[in-house]
């Protein structure tokens, strides 16, 4: 399992192999990152569960997108999709079904307007058997060997059975899809049925943690720290 480690500043992606970054941070950087290979993502969550909804057009984003075409490190853009935890729809007022169509109507504007990038599709749901759904509604869009984000699973990593179980769902609907996690945290990743079912996730959960326990926010030194760990479970089974 790859690992994209997420990160606050741009510049402190020079520190890692691999980083995943919110386009809202990348608004005024134009060098390259210094990265192998990075992730940009659409900062779905900030605008969802802030505003209830996406402020700007797909265009808006393809546009940010186009201004690092010429990047040969940038892996993939994800999508602009919609999350299903319950507090996301009461924040929105629609329903699970209306966020997984409007997933797939914000991932086909985006792949009509990039050529140059992978665009990430991202299986929305909530119980397992939503995430089948949602690919049943990808129907071929979704081809042989795709690589897929897996959204709404950041908030439930204190338990883990309930991602096993999505994950494990979906590989046994589609096992040649290659999933990327969204947002776990140790307590998730220290589970080999977990990595098993991924090609990569991300995460910043060293942000917090290292907030919570009085130390540096934005500390290139403790996400460089959370991916040593990270990558321990990774190695110990």
């Amino acid at each position: 399992m790859m690992f994209y480690v997420g990160l606050h500043q741009p510049s402190d992606a020079k520190h890692f192999e691999r980083a995943f970054i919110s386009v809202n941070r990348l608004n005024e950087r134009s060098k390259p990152l210094g990265v192998s290979a990075w992730i940009m993502d659409s900062g779905a969550f900030t605008e969802l569960s802030l505003h209830g909804k996406y402020r700007s057009d797909v265009t808006d984003y393809a546009r940010q997108i186009a201004r690092w075409k010429h990047d040969p490190t940038l892996r993939a853009v994800v999508s602009q999709d919609y999350m299903c935890e319950p507090f996301i729809l009461q924040k929105t007022g629609l329903t699970l079904e209306q966020h997984q169509h409007f997933t797939i109507w914000r991932y086909d504007s985006l792949r009509h307007l990039i050529n140059h990038v992978y665009v990430m599709p991202v299986l929305q749901g909530y119980a397992a058997w939503d995430y089948l759904d949602h690919i049943d509604l990808y129907g071929d869009r979704l081809v042989a060997g795709a690589y897929v984000g897996v959204g709404s699973i950041c908030k439930r990593n204190t338990n883990v059975e309930a991602i096993e179980e999505i994950l494990t769902a979906i590989k046994r609907e589609r096992p040649d899809l290659q999933l990327h996690g969204f947002g776990l945290k140790t307590t998730a990743l220290a589970s080999a049925n977990v990595r098993s079912c991924l090609c990569s996730a991300d995460s910043m959960a060293w942000s917090y943690a290292a907030r919570r326990e009085g130390r540096r926010q934005n500390d290139w030194r403790e996400a460089a720290a959370f991916v040593r760990r990270v990558m321990g479970h990774a190695t110990s089974t």
